[in-house]
């Protein structure tokens, strides 16, 4: 009886011990396997004006996502999208659109707004003028007033600052400032963090700046009585301003397109875009085609 009981005791034990098990084989086969961690490494490069957020974008994708290298780097939009268009960097960071920029076949880049950023003319902080209009602003880059005190400012030689003939800043600021007057050879700079240097520390200097370099060393003027606030660009009251492009030639694939994704999700739009100056490209009331027509959304 005993060993009979024993036998009992065995087979039930078994039984549990065995339903345990195949429980587990199950709970195990039901699990999906895990993703695996995101890896690669590409350049993103071209516009100064862009930089700051991209480069602080990448610092914290690559944070959570260890597996990825970004190198970023400025040299403006020309270069931006020349390298793109040529296979050399993976994105082309622009301030302009493909189709602005001779030698580049724009129909093989695709394009990604990843924000909006006004551009506005600044000047040394001892200038006492803080607004112009359109007409003393050509006037002034194309060398036809050189003196502070022709515009309402002080007995001051005016200074002009340029960026280089690549820079996408420069170009945006020619055709909605300057109305595509031809400047005057003046001293020239490559980046925006340069030429707010230069700025700063000159008497009587002026240029221009996007908005996410412009800080309390250096004064940016209003045009024609508005100034480059967010509310004047979104509503189209203040005209100088140009979309922030990340061009790929063809349709991005791995971690380049996980990144330019990243950087339309509300941690970047909703956060870091505002943070460091820029607008979100939602937040327009307005749109801009290539050829530099507005028109309401």
């Amino acid at each position: 009886m005993r060993n009979g009981k024993w036998f009992k005791s065995a087979v039930s034990t078994g039984l549990v011990i065995t339903l345990v098990l195949a429980m587990t084989l199950a709970a195990g086969c039901s699990q999906k396997p895990k993703a695996e961690a995101l890896k690669g490494s590409f350049t993103a490069v071209g516009s100064t004006a862009l930089q700051p957020l991209v480069d602080e974008a990448s610092k914290q994708f690559m944070a959570t996502n260890t597996g990825v290298q970004i190198s970023v780097a400025g040299g403006g939009s020309g270069t931006g999208l020349s390298q793109v268009a040529s296979g050399a960097a993976q994105i082309g960071n622009s301030d302009i659109f493909a189709e602005e920029k001779s030698g580049v076949d724009a129909s093989q880049l695709v394009d990604f707004k990843v924000a909006v950023v006004g551009i506005a003319a600044v000047v040394n902080p001892g200038v006492t003028v803080s607004d112009l209009t359109s007409k003393q602003l050509v006037d002034i880059f194309t060398g036809k007033v050189t003196n502070w005190k022709e515009v309402g400012g002080n007995d001051q030689k005016i200074v002009v600052v340029n960026r280089a003939a690549g820079s996408g800043t420069r170009a945006t600021f020619n055709k909605f400032a300057l109305g595509g007057a031809q400047e005057i050879k003046s001293m020239e700079e490559d980046a925006s963090g340069t030429v707010r240097t230069i700025v700063k520390t000159t008497p009587g200097a002026i240029s221009y700046l996007a908005l996410s370099y412009i800080d309390s060393s250096v004064k940016a003027l209003s045009l024609n009585g508005v100034a480059p606030t967010k509310d004047n660009i979104t509503s189209g009251k203040y005209p100088v301003w140009a979309y922030e492009h990340m061009y790929t030639k063809g349709q991005p694939t791995g971690a380049v397109k996980a990144f330019l994704d990243y950087m339309l999700t509300g941690a970047v739009q909703s956060t870091l875009v505002p943070q460091l100056g820029y607008i979100p490209a939602t937040d327009m009331k307005v749109v801009r085609d290539a050829s530099g027509k507005v028109t309401t959304k």
